[in-house]
């Protein structure tokens, strides 16, 4: 029997291998099991086949395996002993043989079978090849233009696949519309439908601005200046506490820049969202009085095996340590990781003269309600 012959798709695969990696070995593999199938279902058949692609000429040979009886009683199964000599001298009852065959009109059918296999499989290697690409890319910014907005979800365009900011990931005071074209930070790179890759970003995660400041500021680029943490409400403010081993460089300073203008660029890229930066500082006091700026602060007492700080201030400086619903003491406490309390100065006399002690009032960071009276001073 002659096996259907096809040596161009011998020098396709070749080139697939040597252009895109893909083994020949694995492309016939695969373009065989997909020949069963398609023998199969185009045939009706209920032969147990195999089908054979020769590595070096493209010939597929397809195989009728069939059973060794003493007299066949369905040729589609079986074959008797005495024919199956004709093909296998050693051939016994109960033995299995492969007999060759040649299904009309197959080479049609095959071909079309191994163009659908090609595509198939090269489009699986282009998506792993395009979520490595970006897999590699998680914790930077993409520039992208928004093809699809709706309350739930924001879809971009990012070129070679598209980028999902759910709600969750998107600024609550920022509105967005098809054509917009905007930044993200790669928060995760997953296989959606079909095995295609999906990025999602984010505009409220607090290492979006992170990266808008190492992209604006160069001397944290460089590793001049170290972000120590950032704390974050999308939309409304950011706290990000700095550091310099340099003593001849003032961090907060560099990343303000002279009048603002490099903060500003930032400031403008998130809608006008309001960062306080801050020094940094390895003295637990020193940083947690910092990071409640620009209130005035009298005192810290900390408790260091609990990483909680009771906190003194002006009496008139209460509502601007606190913060607009707990704001700024809220970020404060999220910068640090330290759980804070705020008391007045006379609220702290009455402790004392009460004989009471220092007691941690929320685990949050954030204080009780009565002390939350009055609005933010800022």
């Amino acid at each position: 029997m002659k096996a259907i012959d096809n040596k161009e798709l011998i020098l396709a695969l070749d080139e697939l291998e040597n252009e895109k990696g893909i083994k020949k070995e694995y492309l016939l593999e695969a373009i065989e099991t997909a020949l069963v199938t398609a023998y199969k279902r185009n045939f009706d058949a209920l032969d147990n086949v195999k089908i054979v692609m020769d590595k070096q000429t493209g010939a597929t040979h397809v195989y009728s395996i069939k059973e060794v009886m003493e007299i066949a009683k369905d040729d589609a199964l079986e074959i008797s002993v005495e024919d199956a000599r004709k093909i296998d001298k050693d051939a016994n009852i109960g033995d299995s043989v492969e007999v060759e065959i040649v299904p009309k009109d197959f080479g049609r059918i095959a071909a079309q079978t191994a163009k659908q296999v090609i595509v198939q499989k090269l489009r699986e290697v282009e998506r792993d090849i395009i979520f490595t690409e970006f897999n590699d890319r998680k914790g930077e910014i993409v520039s992208g233009i928004i093809q699809k907005a709706d309350k739930n979800i924001v879809v971009l365009d990012l070129g070679k696949l598209e980028g999902i900011m759910p709600t969750k990931e998107q600024m609550p005071t920022e509105s967005y519309h098809v054509n917009d074209k905007i930044k993200g930070y790669v928060l995760s790179v997953e296989r959606g439908e079909k095995g295609a890759p999906q990025v999602i970003v984010s505009r409220s995660h607090p290492d979006f601005v992170r990266k808008l400041l190492e992209f604006e500021i160069p001397e944290i680029y460089e590793g001049l200046i170290e972000i120590k943490s950032v704390s974050r409400d999308a939309g409304s403010r950011s706290k990000v506490a700095v550091y310099s081993k340099n003593p001849d460089i003032d961090p907060v300073g560099s990343c303000v820049g002279a009048r603002g203008i490099r903060i500003q660029n930032v400031i403008n890229e998130l809608n006008g969202e309001k960062i306080d930066v801050i020094e940094w500082n390895s003295d637990p006091s020193i940083f947690i009085a910092t990071s409640l700026l620009p209130a005035k602060i009298l005192a810290v007492d900390i408790k260091e095996d609990k990483k909680f700080a009771q906190v003194i201030v002006p009496d008139d400086q209460l509502s601007l340590a606190i913060g607009k619903a707990g704001q700024n003491v809220r970020l404060a406490a999220r910068l640090t990781d330290w759980k804070i309390d705020i008391k007045t100065e006379t609220q702290f006399r009455e402790m004392l003269a009460n004989g009471e002690s220092v007691e941690e009032e929320k685990n949050d960071g954030s204080i009780e309600s009565k002390n939350v009276e009055n609005e933010d001073a800022e």
